[in-house]
């Protein structure tokens, strides 16, 4: 069953695509990185998490959007949702904060250029700036919503005390944060994901995984092991699937970078977890 991106009335498959590895270090080549997104969308995927800062540096920023843009070129079917963000800054290849109202402008500007759109579906603030008020950085995103450059706002890498505030200030339809079985404090109690349920929000979580520092843990833990064979499925399958139980305001956004890994992980949606399979995958954080 698809799933609501906030309250938009756009309703998508339930597992989303996050584009990043696509752009970082040890990315694909272009015609393979364009063969994913492809791959993705073939295999049902309709929601696409994208940042101009997915790049190696300041000299390549929007190197993803420009993917994103050349893979949608020509290609008919089922629209298809880009999410993008502003906040942040490659300088020599370091991740840095700039959340300047002026310097959101100026992303979001670059990324319609990049992305070929005249108005983008979902913008969302990288994440808030230590030296800029968390309201003024929102309320440049509010203007270009005015504007009609972008249609809904959604915000990342937040605590619930600036998701209550943002909600202050506007309407909030995304939270994309660090979410998996080994950083789980946004699906704990008073979590970001209840705030998400009661104000209708979407949680994107994003290291779905893990990340590379959780590899072994995620394919040697006997446990889920067991479980991924139990389902005729992998242990990251599984793990996707511990993401969609949390609640159905959930949408996993796994990254790929060869179409096997992002077929693999739509097929995630069709694992039923029990609840106690779901119990043994939250104590994975415990190991």
């Amino acid at each position: 069953m698809k799933r609501e991106i906030g309250k938009t009335g756009v309703f998508v498959f339930p597992v989303g695509l996050g584009a990043m590895p696509l752009s970082i270090q040890n990315r694909p080549d272009e015609v393979s990185a364009v063969r994913v997104l492809r791959a993705a969308w073939d295999a049902g995927i309709q929601f696409v998490d994208t940042a101009n800062v997915y790049c190696l540096n300041d000299d390549d920023i929007g190197h993803n959007e420009r993917l994103i843009k050349e893979a949608l070129e020509q290609r008919p079917g089922p629209e298809i949702y880009i999410g993008t963000k502003g906040g942040l800054q490659r300088p020599g290849g370091r991740w840095t904060n700039d959340a300047r109202p002026h310097s959101l402008k100026c992303a979001c500007e670059r990324s319609l250029k990049d992305l070929g759109m005249d108005s983008i579906f979902l913008y969302q603030l990288h994440a808030p700036d230590p030296g800029v008020p968390f309201a003024d950085s929102l309320g440049a995103l509010i203007d270009l919503k005015r504007e009609g450059k972008i249609q809904h706002i959604g915000i990342s890498n937040v605590t619930n005390e600036q998701v209550i505030e943002a909600l202050h200030l506007t309407r909030i339809e995304t939270i994309q944060n660090r979410a998996n079985p080994f950083w789980q404090k946004d699906y704990r109690a008073a979590g970001v994901v209840e705030l998400c349920i009661a104000h209708s929000m979407t949680f994107l979580p994003y290291s779905t995984v893990g990340g590379q520092n959780h590899h072994h843990d995620m394919t040697s833990h006997e446990a889920l092991i067991r479980i991924a064979k139990k389902h005729e499925a992998t242990p990251y399958q599984v793990v996707i699937a511990w993401h969609l139980a949390q609640s159905p305001r959930v949408i996993p956004i796994p990254g790929a970078s060869r179409p096997e890994s992002i077929r693999s992980s739509v097929k995630a949606r069709e694992i039923i977890l029990e609840p106690t399979e779901i119990d043994v995958i939250s104590a994975l954080q415990d190991v």
